[in-house]
Protein backbone atom coordinates (compact mmCIF):
# COMPACT_ATOMS: atom_id res chain seq x y z
CA UNK A 1 0.00 0.00 0.00
CA UNK A 2 1.40 3.38 -1.05
CA UNK A 3 0.21 6.78 0.07
CA UNK A 4 0.79 8.08 -3.47
CA UNK A 5 1.38 6.42 -6.81
CA UNK A 6 2.72 8.75 -9.48
CA UNK A 7 1.95 7.66 -13.04
CA UNK A 8 4.66 9.16 -15.24
CA UNK A 9 8.44 9.19 -14.80
CA UNK A 10 9.25 12.62 -16.23
CA UNK A 11 10.48 15.67 -14.38
CA UNK A 12 6.98 16.40 -13.07
CA UNK A 13 6.62 12.90 -11.65
CA UNK A 14 10.06 12.86 -10.07
CA UNK A 15 9.58 16.27 -8.45
CA UNK A 16 6.21 15.22 -7.03
CA UNK A 17 7.69 11.98 -5.69
CA UNK A 18 10.58 13.80 -4.03
CA UNK A 19 8.30 16.28 -2.31
CA UNK A 20 5.76 13.69 -1.24
CA UNK A 21 8.50 11.49 0.22
CA UNK A 22 9.90 14.52 2.03
CA UNK A 23 6.46 14.81 3.64
CA UNK A 24 6.85 11.18 4.79
CA UNK A 25 4.43 9.71 2.30
CA UNK A 26 5.24 6.32 0.82
CA UNK A 27 5.60 6.86 -2.92
CA UNK A 28 5.93 4.82 -6.09
CA UNK A 29 6.66 6.24 -9.55
CA UNK A 30 5.64 4.20 -12.58
CA UNK A 31 6.65 5.14 -16.11
CA UNK A 32 7.81 3.70 -19.40
CA UNK A 33 10.07 6.60 -20.48
CA UNK A 34 12.70 7.43 -17.86
CA UNK A 35 12.90 11.21 -17.65
CA UNK A 36 10.01 11.84 -20.03
CA UNK A 37 10.00 13.77 -23.28
CA UNK A 38 12.30 16.51 -22.01
CA UNK A 39 15.16 14.04 -22.45
CA UNK A 40 14.78 14.70 -26.19
CA UNK A 41 15.67 18.38 -25.66
CA UNK A 42 19.35 19.27 -25.94
CA UNK A 43 19.16 22.83 -24.60
CA UNK A 44 17.26 23.79 -21.44
CA UNK A 45 18.11 27.37 -20.52
CA UNK A 46 14.93 28.44 -18.70
CA UNK A 47 14.94 26.24 -15.61
CA UNK A 48 15.80 28.32 -12.51
CA UNK A 49 19.08 27.42 -10.90
CA UNK A 50 20.70 26.07 -14.07
CA UNK A 51 21.93 28.50 -16.70
CA UNK A 52 22.08 25.75 -19.30
CA UNK A 53 21.86 21.97 -19.37
CA UNK A 54 20.33 19.22 -21.48
CA UNK A 55 16.89 17.82 -20.85
CA UNK A 56 18.38 14.47 -19.85
CA UNK A 57 20.69 16.14 -17.35
CA UNK A 58 17.74 17.94 -15.78
CA UNK A 59 15.66 14.75 -15.59
CA UNK A 60 18.59 12.84 -14.09
CA UNK A 61 19.06 15.49 -11.40
CA UNK A 62 15.41 15.37 -10.38
CA UNK A 63 15.41 11.57 -10.36
CA UNK A 64 18.56 11.56 -8.22
CA UNK A 65 16.90 13.99 -5.81
CA UNK A 66 13.80 11.77 -5.59
CA UNK A 67 15.96 8.72 -4.88
CA UNK A 68 17.57 10.54 -1.97
CA UNK A 69 14.30 9.54 -0.25
CA UNK A 70 12.76 6.04 -0.06
CA UNK A 71 10.93 6.33 -3.39
CA UNK A 72 10.08 3.23 -5.44
CA UNK A 73 10.63 3.64 -9.19
CA UNK A 74 9.07 1.04 -11.46
CA UNK A 75 9.63 0.82 -15.23
CA UNK A 76 6.46 -0.23 -16.99
CA UNK A 77 3.28 0.85 -18.73
CA UNK A 78 0.15 1.40 -16.66
CA UNK A 79 -2.68 -0.53 -18.31
CA UNK A 80 -5.51 0.23 -15.90
CA UNK A 81 -6.47 2.32 -12.88
CA UNK A 82 -9.60 1.69 -10.83
CA UNK A 83 -11.00 2.39 -7.39
CA UNK A 84 -12.62 0.00 -4.93
CA UNK A 85 -15.51 0.57 -2.52
CA UNK A 86 -13.09 1.62 0.23
CA UNK A 87 -11.63 4.42 -1.91
CA UNK A 88 -8.32 2.66 -2.53
CA UNK A 89 -6.82 2.90 -6.01
CA UNK A 90 -5.43 -0.04 -7.97
CA UNK A 91 -2.74 0.87 -10.51
CA UNK A 92 -2.16 -2.07 -12.83
CA UNK A 93 0.90 -2.63 -15.05
CA UNK A 94 1.62 -5.61 -17.27
CA UNK A 95 3.01 -7.62 -14.35
CA UNK A 96 2.19 -5.82 -11.09
CA UNK A 97 -0.64 -4.13 -9.25
CA UNK A 98 0.04 -1.20 -6.93
CA UNK A 99 -2.43 -0.30 -4.18
CA UNK A 100 -2.61 3.43 -3.40
CA UNK A 101 -4.47 5.96 -1.30
CA UNK A 102 -3.95 8.69 -3.91
CA UNK A 103 -2.91 8.88 -7.56
CA UNK A 104 -1.11 11.58 -9.55
CA UNK A 105 -1.33 11.62 -13.32
CA UNK A 106 1.93 13.08 -14.66
CA UNK A 107 1.56 11.21 -17.92
CA UNK A 108 2.39 14.03 -20.33
CA UNK A 109 1.36 13.87 -23.97
CA UNK A 110 2.28 12.20 -27.24
CA UNK A 111 3.18 14.00 -30.45
CA UNK A 112 0.32 15.09 -32.66
CA UNK A 113 0.97 13.47 -36.02
CA UNK A 114 0.90 15.18 -39.38
CA UNK A 115 -2.13 13.61 -41.05
CA UNK A 116 -1.37 14.04 -44.76
CA UNK A 117 -0.75 11.62 -47.64
CA UNK A 118 2.78 10.22 -47.64
CA UNK A 119 3.39 10.72 -43.92
CA UNK A 120 2.91 7.14 -42.81
CA UNK A 121 4.86 5.64 -45.72
CA UNK A 122 7.84 7.94 -45.14
CA UNK A 123 7.94 8.04 -41.36
CA UNK A 124 11.52 7.34 -40.24
CA UNK A 125 12.56 7.74 -43.88
CA UNK A 126 12.82 11.50 -43.79
CA UNK A 127 9.81 12.20 -41.57
CA UNK A 128 10.97 12.70 -37.99
CA UNK A 129 9.59 13.95 -34.68
CA UNK A 130 12.91 14.47 -32.89
CA UNK A 131 15.72 16.76 -34.05
CA UNK A 132 17.92 15.79 -31.12
CA UNK A 133 17.64 12.15 -32.20
CA UNK A 134 17.96 12.57 -35.96
CA UNK A 135 19.59 15.92 -36.82
CA UNK A 136 23.06 14.40 -37.47
CA UNK A 137 21.49 12.15 -40.12
CA UNK A 138 20.57 15.25 -42.12
CA UNK A 139 23.98 16.94 -42.14
CA UNK A 140 24.33 19.22 -45.21
CA UNK A 141 20.71 18.54 -46.20
CA UNK A 142 17.70 20.83 -46.67
CA UNK A 143 14.93 20.24 -44.13
CA UNK A 144 11.76 21.81 -42.79
CA UNK A 145 10.16 22.02 -39.36
CA UNK A 146 6.37 21.90 -39.39
CA UNK A 147 5.04 24.08 -36.58
CA UNK A 148 5.48 27.49 -35.02
CA UNK A 149 5.71 26.96 -31.26
CA UNK A 150 8.75 27.42 -29.05
CA UNK A 151 9.41 23.70 -29.36
CA UNK A 152 9.36 24.01 -33.15
CA UNK A 153 11.79 26.93 -32.96
CA UNK A 154 14.18 24.92 -30.82
CA UNK A 155 14.01 22.09 -33.36
CA UNK A 156 14.86 24.54 -36.16
CA UNK A 157 17.76 26.09 -34.22
CA UNK A 158 19.26 22.67 -33.52
CA UNK A 159 18.84 21.56 -37.14
CA UNK A 160 20.54 24.76 -38.34
CA UNK A 161 23.74 23.53 -36.69
CA UNK A 162 23.79 20.66 -39.20
CA UNK A 163 21.81 21.86 -42.21
CA UNK A 164 22.57 24.79 -44.55
CA UNK A 165 18.85 25.51 -45.01
CA UNK A 166 15.99 25.02 -42.57
CA UNK A 167 12.43 26.10 -43.30
CA UNK A 168 9.79 26.63 -40.65
CA UNK A 169 6.31 26.07 -42.10
CA UNK A 170 3.48 27.39 -39.93
CA UNK A 171 -0.25 27.68 -40.53
CA UNK A 172 -0.71 31.00 -38.72
CA UNK A 173 0.51 34.51 -39.53
CA UNK A 174 3.36 34.55 -37.02
CA UNK A 175 5.43 31.93 -35.21
CA UNK A 176 5.20 32.05 -31.41
CA UNK A 177 8.45 31.02 -29.73
CA UNK A 178 9.82 32.61 -26.58
CA UNK A 179 11.31 36.04 -27.41
CA UNK A 180 14.92 34.88 -27.05
CA UNK A 181 14.33 32.03 -29.51
CA UNK A 182 12.43 34.32 -31.87
CA UNK A 183 15.49 36.57 -31.97
CA UNK A 184 17.73 33.59 -32.61
CA UNK A 185 15.52 32.49 -35.49
CA UNK A 186 15.62 35.99 -37.01
CA UNK A 187 19.39 36.18 -36.63
CA UNK A 188 20.07 32.82 -38.30
CA UNK A 189 20.39 33.32 -42.05
CA UNK A 190 19.97 29.60 -42.63
CA UNK A 191 16.42 29.56 -41.22
CA UNK A 192 13.50 30.81 -43.33
CA UNK A 193 9.96 31.07 -41.98
CA UNK A 194 6.98 30.34 -44.22
CA UNK A 195 3.74 31.47 -42.55
CA UNK A 196 0.04 31.04 -43.28
CA UNK A 197 0.87 27.81 -45.06
CA UNK A 198 0.02 24.15 -44.52
CA UNK A 199 1.72 20.98 -45.75
CA UNK A 200 -0.84 18.89 -47.64
CA UNK A 201 1.34 16.01 -48.85
CA UNK A 202 4.77 14.47 -48.32
CA UNK A 203 6.62 13.20 -51.41
CA UNK A 204 9.24 10.52 -51.87
CA UNK A 205 9.84 6.93 -52.91
CA UNK A 206 12.29 5.42 -50.45
CA UNK A 207 13.08 8.80 -48.81
CA UNK A 208 11.44 12.22 -48.47
CA UNK A 209 12.09 14.42 -51.49
CA UNK A 210 9.66 17.24 -50.81
CA UNK A 211 6.25 18.44 -49.66
CA UNK A 212 3.21 20.02 -51.29
CA UNK A 213 1.97 23.30 -49.82
CA UNK A 214 -1.58 24.65 -49.84
CA UNK A 215 -0.35 27.94 -51.34
CA UNK A 216 2.60 28.81 -53.58
CA UNK A 217 5.99 29.67 -52.09
CA UNK A 218 8.48 31.30 -54.46
CA UNK A 219 6.11 30.54 -57.31
CA UNK A 220 5.53 26.84 -56.61
CA UNK A 221 3.35 24.75 -54.32
CA UNK A 222 6.08 22.09 -54.18
CA UNK A 223 9.03 22.56 -51.80
CA UNK A 224 11.98 20.24 -52.35
CA UNK A 225 13.36 18.84 -49.08
CA UNK A 226 15.47 16.02 -47.75
CA UNK A 227 13.50 15.71 -44.53
CA UNK A 228 10.75 17.16 -42.34
CA UNK A 229 10.52 17.45 -38.57
CA UNK A 230 7.00 17.62 -37.17
CA UNK A 231 6.34 19.80 -34.09
CA UNK A 232 2.61 20.57 -34.10
CA UNK A 233 1.72 19.98 -30.48
CA UNK A 234 0.56 16.94 -28.60
CA UNK A 235 -2.32 14.77 -27.43
CA UNK A 236 -2.54 14.32 -23.64
CA UNK A 237 -2.37 10.84 -22.14
CA UNK A 238 -5.58 11.19 -20.15
CA UNK A 239 -7.65 8.10 -21.06
CA UNK A 240 -6.96 6.30 -17.78
CA UNK A 241 -7.94 9.40 -15.82
CA UNK A 242 -11.19 9.67 -17.76
CA UNK A 243 -11.95 6.08 -16.78
CA UNK A 244 -11.95 7.23 -13.14
CA UNK A 245 -14.45 9.96 -13.96
CA UNK A 246 -11.88 12.76 -14.11
CA UNK A 247 -13.04 15.78 -16.10
CA UNK A 248 -11.10 16.90 -19.18
CA UNK A 249 -11.40 19.84 -21.56
CA UNK A 250 -12.05 19.77 -25.31
CA UNK A 251 -8.37 19.00 -25.92
CA UNK A 252 -8.46 15.99 -23.60
CA UNK A 253 -6.35 17.77 -20.95
CA UNK A 254 -7.18 16.98 -17.33
CA UNK A 255 -8.94 19.85 -15.58
CA UNK A 256 -7.13 20.89 -12.38
CA UNK A 257 -7.42 23.70 -9.87
CA UNK A 258 -4.56 25.84 -8.59
CA UNK A 259 -3.53 23.02 -6.26
CA UNK A 260 -3.44 20.34 -8.99
CA UNK A 261 -6.63 18.70 -7.72
CA UNK A 262 -9.09 17.12 -10.15
CA UNK A 263 -12.84 16.75 -9.65
CA UNK A 264 -12.27 13.26 -8.21
CA UNK A 265 -11.07 13.18 -4.61
CA UNK A 266 -7.65 11.61 -4.21
CA UNK A 267 -6.79 12.08 -7.90
CA UNK A 268 -4.33 14.78 -8.97
CA UNK A 269 -2.73 15.82 -12.25
CA UNK A 270 0.29 17.90 -13.23
CA UNK A 271 2.47 18.77 -16.19
CA UNK A 272 1.65 18.52 -19.88
CA UNK A 273 -1.40 16.31 -19.31
CA UNK A 274 -3.12 19.07 -17.32
CA UNK A 275 -5.17 21.97 -18.70
CA UNK A 276 -2.75 24.76 -17.80
CA UNK A 277 -1.99 27.11 -20.70
CA UNK A 278 1.75 27.57 -20.11
CA UNK A 279 3.52 24.21 -20.33
CA UNK A 280 7.17 24.18 -19.29
CA UNK A 281 9.32 21.88 -17.19
CA UNK A 282 9.32 24.37 -14.33
CA UNK A 283 5.53 24.77 -14.33
CA UNK A 284 5.02 20.99 -14.45
CA UNK A 285 7.41 20.54 -11.53
CA UNK A 286 5.55 23.21 -9.53
CA UNK A 287 2.22 21.54 -10.26
CA UNK A 288 3.68 18.22 -9.17
CA UNK A 289 4.77 19.74 -5.87
CA UNK A 290 1.28 21.19 -5.34
CA UNK A 291 -0.15 17.73 -6.00
CA UNK A 292 2.25 16.13 -3.52
CA UNK A 293 1.21 18.54 -0.78
CA UNK A 294 -2.48 18.01 -1.51
CA UNK A 295 -1.95 14.24 -1.44
CA UNK A 296 -0.28 14.67 1.95
CA UNK A 297 -3.29 16.62 3.24
CA UNK A 298 -5.74 14.14 1.78
CA UNK A 299 -4.02 11.12 3.33
CA UNK A 300 -3.62 12.71 6.76
CA UNK A 301 -7.17 14.02 6.90
CA UNK A 302 -8.45 10.52 6.14
CA UNK A 303 -5.94 8.47 8.06
CA UNK A 304 -8.55 7.10 10.47
CA UNK A 305 -10.80 6.01 7.59
CA UNK A 306 -7.85 4.33 5.82
CA UNK A 307 -7.07 2.31 8.96
CA UNK A 308 -10.65 1.07 9.36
Amino acid sequence: MYDLVVIGSGVTGYAAAMYAARLDLSVAVIGDVDGGTITLTDDVANYPGFIQLTGKELADKLKEHALDYPVTIETGTVADVFRDSQDFFYVVTNNKTFLAKTVLFATGMKERELEVPGHDELRNRGVSYCALCDAPLFKDKVVAVIGGSDSAAKEALLLAKYCPKVYMIYRKAKIRPEPINARRIEADSGIEVITETNVTEVFGDSRVTGVRLDKPFNGSDVLELDGIFVAIGGIPYSDLAKKLGVETNEKGEIAIDRSSRTNVEGVFAAGDVADTEFKQAITGVAEGVHAAYQAYRYVNEREFAFKC
